[in-house]
């Protein structure tokens, strides 16, 4: 006999589905429901718990009771069973023929069905419809049922003849037997008298109907025992009353399980899960492998995994996902048009990592860290600058140092020979600052190699700066110098005044005041400091120096600018001197050098990024360095050293009366 179950047991069910697929990671299933009104009010429910637990349908079939044998349905039905390896079943005895039905017409490889039938699938008279291949691992809800004790003793006892007075017994051997005990005419199937109920299983109903009834004897005893004298003089307690001893009722039946209500006025309920298991000579063993009991709270679902036995399709548990797994270092991407189940798997960006399965964002790394090669592990980034250590930054200290060498060699050639013609004729002294100039010059480029700290980073543009304009207005001053000494040879000259130190010095003092202002300015306004650039390199941290205020960092270069400008201009006007003592030539090359490597240098160094900025602006001082060195003092030390018949007085004069004269 087919008995409805309460709305309760409907919500229990669904609840326990979900749970059952989630312990699995079942997210691509199929679904069978009757094909009437309560299937379709249990497909929506479904498909609602479903959404909100990351569930999808792979399908949703409603099953027939007539209509099998349609050309289109049952290739259908096969053809959506095929789409997943998990299938949930709703539905009563009819329904469940009518899947058999078409699964023995259009067969199809074996799957997980769930079934959490309108029926109890635990009792023997509904046990035929599992005994069907298909169905071999299946897994089964049914609701939990304690043994009663004494319950088998006394129904081996019970016979309808035995009772002939009892209106109910008839009606029970009717619907465990499908036969009548009473012999009338019109009934078509007569029980022998063999029949025996102990051979019946025990149902939920029965257990139910155990313990309904002990609950109500249970709260008629509490309500009488409240006021017994009331009974004992003859009155009657109103039936209404009585409700709220049941309400409050708590108490553990002989089976030894608690019986109470709940808020709503439900017993609790919980179901077994059942293993199915089919075998080839057609029978059916049921094993116990899990349980649902929703007073569990959170761990509500239990599940011996190792107790069930799959179908021989499967040799494990079995996977039901529309798309797979997406591991660390990837996030899903929805499909266009497809349930939220199915995605594909994208590789996430750098900088970025996923370190869990199916993680639909993947997750920035902080500003000082950076994604792995896996993307899923968020490391340091590398700290780099330009070290000595590493073969570029070995190359430019060296080459600073052998040209800080040559600067010296070149400083005692100088010294040595500082009695001679061609060293005294272009005033001396200024050659004498012009190279402790450039010395400075090779040295400070150390400043900019290795790790920058706050004093270096101070140090290496005001050194730079101030040294470069130390250079250039030695140089302008020498330029200056000759140009003054060969104005009073000419006749009438009004520079007899300027001759000496005085106009040299005071260019020099000057020139190096104002770079030195300037630097003063930068560094008490917005200075340099040790700054860690985390955008320009990938991955990677880049220690350098900000130059604070980028406004002062121009002003020094393009005061220099102005300097080297200005040299070059007045080199050039006073290229036409006698050569034995004129520098202008050299100077005007050494300028124009200077200046082009100066004009190259700005681009380079705004379009160039990491450590390697550096290495840019360590080559600009280098080859303007050089030029200064090699244009003005490597022509006299070749004429010093290889040519000395040409470092005479003589020579000199020679040219000066060619020029005055």
């Amino acid at each position: 006999m087919l008995v409805k179950k309460p709305v309760l047991w409907f919500s229990l069910a669904f609840s326990a589905i979900v749970q059952l697929l989630k312990y699995f990671y079942w997210t691509w299933v199929g679904l069978f429901v009757s094909d009437d009104e309560s299937g379709l009010k249990i497909s929506q429910t479904l498909q609602k718990d479903f959404a909100r637990n990351g569930i999808c349908l792979a399908f949703l079939e409603f099953l027939p009771l007539k209509d099998l044998l349609d050309e289109t349905r049952g290739p259908r039905i096969a053809k959506s069973i095929n789409s997943t390896n998990v299938i949930i079943v709703y539905g009563d005895r009819n329904y469940m023929f009518s899947l058999q039905l078409i699964l023995y017409l259009f067969p199809v490889p074996e799957k997980v069905w769930v079934i959490s039938s309108q029926w109890d699938v635990s009792t023997g008279s509904d046990l035929y419809l599992l005994k069907f291949q298909p169905f071999n691992g299946s897994l089964a809800f049914t609701l939990y049922k304690t043994p009663i004790p004494n319950f088998e003793e006394f129904t081996r006892g019970i016979k309808p003849e035995l009772y002939p007075k009892d209106i109910f017994i008839d009606n029970v051997w009717f619907g465990f037997f499908q036969c009548k005990w009473k012999k009338n005419a019109s009934d078509p199937e007569k029980c022998t008298g063999k029949e025996k109920l102990h051979y019946a299983d025990l149902s939920y109903y029965s257990y139910s109907v155990y313990n309904a009834v002990y609950a109500l004897a249970n709260a008629l005893h509490s309500m009488y025992s409240s006021n017994p004298t009331k009974l004992r003089d003859g009155h009657y307690f109103k039936s209404w009353k009585l409700h709220n001893y049941l309400k409050n009722l708590h108490f553990t039946n002989n089976a030894g399980s608690e019986v109470f209500f709940d808020e709503n006025g439900n017993m609790p309920i919980t179901f077994e899960i059942l293993n199915w298991i089919v075998y080839l000579n057609d029978t059916l063993d049921g094993i116990k492998v899990g349980s649902f009991n929703p007073q569990h709270g959170f761990h509500n679902l239990t599940i011996s995994e190792s107790l069930i036995r799959w179908s021989s399709a499967f040799n494990q548990t079995p996977r039901s996902t529309c798309s797979e797994t997406c591991l660390p270092g990837y996030r899903k991407t929805p499909r266009v048009g497809r349930p939220t189940c199915c995605y594909d798997c994208i590789p996430c960006l750098e900088g970025e990592i996923s370190n869990q399965t199916d993680m639909e964002e993947c997750v920035k790394c902080p500003e000082n860290q950076w994604s792995n090669t896996n993307r899923d592990t968020c490391v340091y980034k590398v700290i780099i600058y330009l070290s000595y250590e590493e073969p570029l930054g070995t190359s430019l200290a060296l080459l600073s140092i052998i040209f800080f060498l040559l600067t010296c060699f070149v400083s005692l050639i100088f010294t040595k020979y500082r009695k001679t013609p061609i060293v005294r004729s272009n005033n001396r002294d200024l050659s004498y600052i012009l190279l402790f100039s450039l010395k400075t010059c090779f040295l400070c480029n150390l400043l900019f190699l290795g790790h920058p700290i706050r004093v270096t980073c101070v140090l290496r543009q005001t050194v730079f700066g101030v040294t470069f304009s130390i250079s250039l207005s030695s140089i302008l001053a020498k330029t200056i110098t000759v140009i003054i000494a060969f104005s009073v040879t000419k006749p009438a000259s009004k520079c007899r005044n300027w001759v000496g130190s005085r106009v040299p010095n005071s260019v020099i003092f000057i020139c190096s005041i104002l770079q030195v202002t300037i630097c003063a300015c930068w560094l008490g306004t917005s200075p340099p400091f040790p700054y860690y650039n985390m955008e320009d390199e990938v991955g990677m941290i880049i220690a350098q120096c900000n130059e604070g205020s980028v406004f002062g960092f121009y002003c020094v270069l393009g005061f220099t600018g102005i300097l080297a400008c200005v040299c070059f201009i007045i080199a050039f006007l006073a290229r036409n001197l006698p050569n034995s003592f004129n520098e202008a030539k050299f100077i005007t090359f050494s300028m124009l050098v200077f200046c082009s490597v100066w004009v190259s240098f700005i681009p380079a160094y705004m379009s160039t990024k990491g450590k390697y900025v550096v290495a840019v602006e360590i080559f600009a001082i280098l080859a303007s360095s050089l030029a200064l060195l090699g244009c003005i003092f490597i022509p006299k030390c070749y004429i010093i050293l290889v040519k000395p018949e040409c470092n005479t007085k003589m020579q000199g004069y020679r040219n000066i009366h060619t020029y005055s004269f």
